[in-house]
């Protein structure tokens, strides 16, 4: 490739210090080098393939030299085009690993010049994505304490890199995770997630999401210093995509136990998410609520009316039965709409499910009828006061399924006198209708 060709001989002749023209070769070298990088850039950024060719012709080398350079253009330059070259796959990290670029990408984030920072910094990012070994290189190379020292900078760009490296590293495993951690980004970065820039607050919760997934330790400690209400704070504060880390940040807190279940709905997180369930468009930050939700009302009864009582599933079993929905929502839903039935003994709220729920479903909502009733007097008066038990009835069993053995232990429940006068009167209509039509037909 001639742009490597050409920047090859420049860097040799610029590490030689030629003189000998009349012009000044370091001012048109530094010139040469960045156009160069650019070419380099522009070519590696479109695919592997193309990335793999830049490798290939042996750039690399040219490139880590000029992460030495004195001008902070040039060595911008050359770290943006390691990042498009590592962006792409681990084959090309470990390339750029190999060839020397990451203990020069930790010096350029120590540079006085913010633009120098933001691009080594998304470099790491890039390099660190893709594996747990690439990350522990960057770890190796002293990164996280200089990134973390970066969390409040005043610029946003800056800290979108940053937030986004730091997560990058820690997503991989446990000890990464706490290694992020005790760099003492807590409750520093916090703050971010009150940040003018959306993508600040978005990478923020991001970051805490990546730490909060791996343990129970790792949420109790977010917990503890105050995150998971700051993460329902940026909910309501933002819309759209900005929303979803936060939403599956809390949905991975309260899966890990009943404790950190219950510090999410102590901090309020239920009605935010239920808002971002009625409120958002796209399909995937819907089934990133439906998640969460589950998640939070799996564990006990308690958690379970928790989210019973926020009305909420009633809008899960729409979008469930809704057509429109994308197949990730309705698998969402659905297993959100079994884990909360399956704990929830609070009736008032799957009474109205009684109507409208496939069998699938309603089997789980019957089931959790036939656990309460036998042992609940005062919830049999009102299931036969409210038209609960006359809506069983109605439900449309096979013979010898599960769903006809729960029904038939609520009916076990009321005198048999009360059942079979709810059986006679769906039998009435049915029996009209059937002596209208015996009249008309006689009439013909």
């Amino acid at each position: 490739m001639i742009a490597i060709k050409l920047w090859k001989e420049t860097v040799k002749c610029d590490l030689r210090g030629n003189t000998q023209f009349t012009w000044n070769p370091t001012t048109c070298a530094r010139f040469y080098k960045k156009a160069a990088a650019f070419v380099l850039r522009a070519v590696g950024k479109h695919s592997p393939q193309l990335a793999q060719a830049v490798v290939q012709c042996g750039a690399l080398e040219s490139l880590v030299i000029c992460l030495e350079d004195f001008d902070p253009g040039v060595k911008e330059a050359a770290a943006w085009a390691l990042g498009y070259i590592a962006r792409h796959n681990s084959e090309l990290s470990q390339a750029v690993v190999d060839a020397g670029a990451v203990p020069l990408l930790v010096l350029c984030i120590q540079e006085p010049e913010i633009a120098l920072k933001r691009i080594a910094a998304s470099t790491l990012s890039d390099i660190s994505k893709h594996s747990p070994e690439l990350a522990q290189t960057v770890v190796d190379a002293g990164a996280i304490a200089h990134l973390a020292q970066m969390i409040l900078n005043p610029d946003a760009k800056l800290k979108r890199q940053v937030l986004s490296a730091l997560s990058q590293i820690a997503k991989h495993s446990v000890d990464l995770a706490e290694l992020v951690v005790e760099a003492e980004i807590f409750p520093v970065v916090l703050t971010c997630l009150k940040d003018s820039d959306e993508y600040v607050k978005k990478n923020g919760a991001t970051l805490i999401r990546e730490i909060a997934k791996h343990t129970p330790e790792l949420s109790q400690f977010i917990v503890n210093a105050g995150g998971v209400a700051a993460v329902i704070d940026c909910i309501g504060s933002c819309r759209g995509t900005v929303r979803l880390p936060g939403i599956m940040m809390l949905g991975y807190v309260a899966a890990h136990s009943e404790n950190l279940s219950m510090a999410v709905i102590v901090s309020k997180g239920i009605p935010p998410l239920c808002t971002c369930l009625v409120e958002e468009q796209e399909d995937h930050i819907k089934a990133a609520a439906a998640w969460a939700l589950g998640q939070i009302g799996r564990h006990t009864p308690e958690h379970a009316r928790a989210v019973a009582v926020a009305n909420v599933l009633p809008t899960l079993l729409s979008m469930y039965m809704d057509t429109h929905s994308s197949e990730d929502l309705q698998l969402k839903t659905k297993r959100a709409l079994k884990n909360i039935l399956q704990k929830c003994t609070y009736l008032p709220a799957l009474e109205p499910l009684l109507q409208d729920a496939p069998p699938n479903i309603m089997k789980h909502i019957v089931g959790q009828f036939s656990k309460v009733l036998p042992h609940d007097s005062k919830a049999r008066r009102l299931f036969v006061t409210t038209g609960g038990l006359k809506k069983v009835q109605e439900i449309k069993a096979e013979p010898g399924s599960l769903l006809q053995e729960y029904i038939n232990t609520i009916n076990n429940c009321f005198p048999e006198e009360i059942v079979r006068n709810f059986i006679l009167q769906l039998q009435v209509p049915i029996l009209k209708r059937e002596r209208r039509l015996l009249f008309t037909l006689l009439w013909i």
